[in-house]
């Protein structure tokens, strides 16, 4: 997928999170949080730039979203320990801390990359290192405009309605 297309996966992966966030009257996190998934969003197509990284090699795995995922995890961590008050006591739904939150952020935006990627026909190897399989629904192209803009229009659509039922519990 292109940029669009994945910036669309994103905001489809972040709608729930922004529901529940919106809904126990956590708005600052719900923005925070939607930022950072569309700042990650293109984050494993970093490939592209590093010599000797394939395209959708280990940036593109599931192994990778746990890296991510615990560097912001630690970045929750430290923000909770240099943060004002309401940071640094927050527990945001259940017991789930910022770090929680950080970690599920950081996997998510990766995980919303790959899934959008597993769409096309390249497909994605979600298991790298331990398997040389690909995983593809095939359903269209990364360079097709109509899949591209549709998934960013469903994801704008299902973030909007999340947020509009999120404040409106």
């Amino acid at each position: 997928m292109y940029r669009k297309g994945h910036y669309g996966v994103s905001l489809l992966v972040f709608a729930p999170v922004a529901f529940v966030l919106l809904a126990i009257d956590r708005g600052d996190l719900a923005v925070v949080t939607g930022g950072a998934m569309l700042w990650l969003a293109m984050l494993p197509d970093l490939d592209h730039k590093i010599p000797g990284i394939p395209h959708r090699g280990p940036t593109h795995s599931l192994a990778f979203a746990a890296l991510v995922g615990a560097v912001f995890a630690g970045v929750g961590t430290a923000l909770s320990g240099v943060a004002s008050e309401p940071l640094s006591t927050a527990v945001v739904a259940g017991g789930l801390s910022i770090a929680a939150l950080g970690f599920a952020i950081g996997a998510l935006a990766v995980v919303a990359h790959l899934a959008a990627d597993a769409l096309t026909p390249a497909g994605v190897n979600f298991l790298w290192p331990l398997s040389g399989r690909t995983y593809s629904l095939g359903l269209w192209r990364a360079d097709n405009a109509v899949a591209n803009y549709g998934l960013f229009a469903v994801g704008v659509f299902a973030t909007a309605a999340a947020a509009y039922l999120g404040v409106a519990v």
